[in-house]
């Protein structure tokens, strides 16, 4: 090989070189700027508010601002449609109610624009929570029962607030499973919702106990029965859908953080290395407990597992409360 043909391949090779080098310096550096961290539901509610805490959280870890965009909307697919499509850098994450967005959305919309699994790639678990069958405190209605006696008296079984896939499908599972015939309103904030049943202009609101628990402490609603299988050590006032004629009902939703699908694994394991500092913080501990939620660290793989196993989970119950996809 002549010494010019030798130069021209030294050159050639110096791109692939170049590339090569920057990937682990680039992960290295992660993160060189601010973070966008997308939340699927409105600001406020009891996803932001856990939205906010762990990106708050994060960018003190991750020495630079982790910047919370609330993008509102068809059940959260909004919000998961745009994560799917963004550039697979780690600087945009979403935390997210995956067990619903995710694991859910397949069974409940005949059509995604995104696939939950292909276009996510899951950076670990972070929380777990109930959710809860609520009314207007100012109501006569102390249980399930009594509930279920007051829309049965109603035209149409009257109706109920939701916000979310989860909370469709725990009131759905609800009214299948005592004969009701209540009508769906769908909400995209949390608040609008609390003030229609503050108006009576739904009879009960089906939402994650996060945001019900601020509002039942200021009087505003009464929590009668939770999604969960147990109680919850900071309402053990409030029994479960089964301790309340229900038996096998058990929806337990939990949160997680993921990235678009191609992120690299080495921001994806150091991601996931901070999340867990953060769940696994006496600090967290607290402030989730003060939200009636448990810490769920994990690792992407053991999330991954546990997307798919939810999948055909919620296919059953969406099976059992006889809803059909949209």
């Amino acid at each position: 090989m002549t010494h010019t043909s030798r130069t021209a391949v030294r050159i050639a090779l110096i791109p692939i070189a170049l590339v090569l080098a920057s990937q682990p310096v680039a992960a290295q550096e992660y993160p060189a700027r601010e973070i966008r961290s997308i939340c699927n539901f409105a600001a406020g509610s009891g996803a932001d508010i856990l939205v906010r805490y762990y990106s708050d959280r994060l960018a003190r870890l991750a020495g630079k601002p982790v910047l919370v965009e609330n993008k509102v909307g068809a059940q959260g697919n909004i919000a998961t449609e745009y994560v799917a499509r963004a550039k697979p850098d780690g600087y945009t994450i979403m935390i997210t109610p995956a067990s619903s967005t995710l694991a859910a959305a397949r069974h409940i919309f005949k059509q995604l624009s995104f696939d939950p699994v292909r276009d996510f790639t899951p950076v670990t678990t972070l929380a777990k929570l109930s959710f809860a069958i609520a009314v207007d405190a100012k109501r006569p209605i102390h249980s399930i029962g009594e509930l279920t006696e007051y829309l049965k008296k109603k035209p149409g079984d009257g109706n109920y607030a939701t916000g979310s896939n989860t909370g469709l499908v725990a009131a759905e599972l609800y009214k299948e499973m005592a004969g009701l015939k209540s009508t769906h309103i769908p909400y995209k904030a949390a608040p609008n919702a609390l003030s229609d049943l503050l108006g009576g202009e739904v009879d009960f609101m089906s939402y994650d106990v996060t945001f019900l628990m601020a509002q039942a402490r200021a009087g505003r609603v009464r929590m009668l029965a939770l999604t969960s299988a147990t109680r919850l050590s900071m309402l053990p006032e409030v029994p479960t859908m089964a301790e309340s004629g229900f038996p096998g009902y058990d929806l337990t939703p939990w949160f997680g953080a993921v990235v678009p699908a191609g992120t690299p694994k080495a921001i994806v394991d150091k991601l996931a290395a901070w999340f867990n500092q953060i769940s696994s913080s006496e600090e967290t501990r607290k402030f989730l407990e003060n939200v009636a939620t448990d810490p769920f660290p994990g690792t992407s793989e053991s999330m991954a597992a546990l997307i798919r196993v939810e999948s055909e989970n919620w296919g059953r119950y969406l099976r059992l409360a006889k809803i059909e996809p949209q």
